[in-house]
């Protein structure tokens, strides 16, 4: 079976830049992406950070799809704790309206941000976890109306069953996808520790839905894409340092690339880095095909999703063509075997 590849876009603030150029610059690859057949191209909800301009997350896919004629839009997730399930029914049946056929909603529930943001989003934090009913009713509020009386119903929203994917970076998510029988999507781009038990996870307890009668499992990864292995290393020492200064309570924008983050970051915070960006295709198009390649072979997803946080947007769209054109040579050897 053909291996759909699709982007994960934070819209990166780069240092430099403001906030308008980093949605200017999402529209702009998400054109981009279309052009290169592109699945689908997700943005990501975050909060109080300086250096993603992704926060209204629905707003942003709304400019996005103004922009982009047929490629898939949607989020990487919504962090449902965050938001009733009617107004994100509400937003996201607004967006199916406005772009038939293209919208999908993936659901997080980390809250995408520290605790005190957290509290400003929420008013009141209970303790309480009720994502797995939260999404079940947020389901409700995009199929068909069947005239119940009193009902509370989405609209824009109700009838458009938009498609729901779950998002994760533990066996949770891996859990409430498979009994749900919905798609899964683990955020191995940042957070790939659990990512082999989790996918088994899911896969062994896998219950059919009647909408996907066959688990969908989503390997989420780093790309930085260039005409040469130092150049990829040097591209993706922007995300380094992005990581670092995050992990040093000292978050800001996407930094520029520089020479020597491996010899001047601190063992402890490079180690670290290393980790969570353990799932990364670096390099030439060889080096990025390879890598792409090992994935496959291991873990055998049904779609990735490419997420590429480089300074420079022109490289960083380079970086998004050099995966796909890897995605195509590999796809072409596949059928061809």
């Amino acid at each position: 079976m053909t291996i759909p590849y699709s982007v994960l876009d934070l819209s990166p603030i780069p240092d430099g830049f403001e906030a308008r150029d980093a949605l200017a610059n999402s529209a702009d690859l998400a054109a981009h992406a279309e052009a290169l057949s592109y699945t689908r191209f997700w943005m990501a909800e975050h909060h109080n950070m300086v250096g993603i301009a992704s926060a209204a997350t629905a707003v942003a896919l709304g400019h996005v799809g103004a922009n982009t004629k047929t490629i898939r839009i949607g989020s990487g997730g919504i962090m449902l704790p965050n938001h009733s399930p009617l107004m994100v029914a509400e937003a996201f049946g607004t967006l199916a309206t406005l772009y038939p056929g293209r919208v999908d909603l993936g659901l997080g529930r980390a809250p995408g941000t520290d605790q005190k943001t957290a509290l400003a989003l929420r008013r009141t934090m209970n303790g309480t976890d009720s994502f797995p009913q939260d999404v079940v009713e947020l389901i409700g509020y995009f199929a068909k109306d069947d005239d119940t009386p009193g009902k509370v119903r989405a609209v824009p929203g109700v009838g458009t069953e938009v498609p729901i994917y779950i998002l994760g970076s533990s066996l949770y998510g891996a859990q409430l996808a498979a009994y749900l029988g919905l798609p899964y999507a683990f955020a191995s781009h940042f957070a790939p520790g659990a990512l082999e038990q989790a996918v088994q996870t899911y896969r062994d307890s896998y219950r059919p839905s009647e909408r996907h009668p066959e688990p969908h499992f989503i390997l989420a990864a780093n790309v930085f894409g260039a005409e040469t292995d130092e150049e990829g290393r040097f591209l993706k020492s922007s995300m380094q340092q992005a990581f670092a200064n995050l992990r040093t309570g000292n978050p800001g924008k996407l930094p520029r690339p520089i020479e020597d983050f491996e010899e001047t970051a601190h063992p402890a915070i490079k180690a670290g880095v290393a980790e969570a960006l353990r799932i990364s295709a670096v390099g030439s198009p060889r080096s990025v095909r390879a890598a792409i390649e090992g994935w496959i072979e291991r873990y055998h997803p049904d779609e990735i999703i490419f997420a590429s946080q480089i300074h420079d947007h022109a490289k960083r769209k380079e970086s998004h063509r050099i995966a796909a054109e890897a995605m195509q040579v590999i796809e072409g050897v596949r059928q061809a075997a």
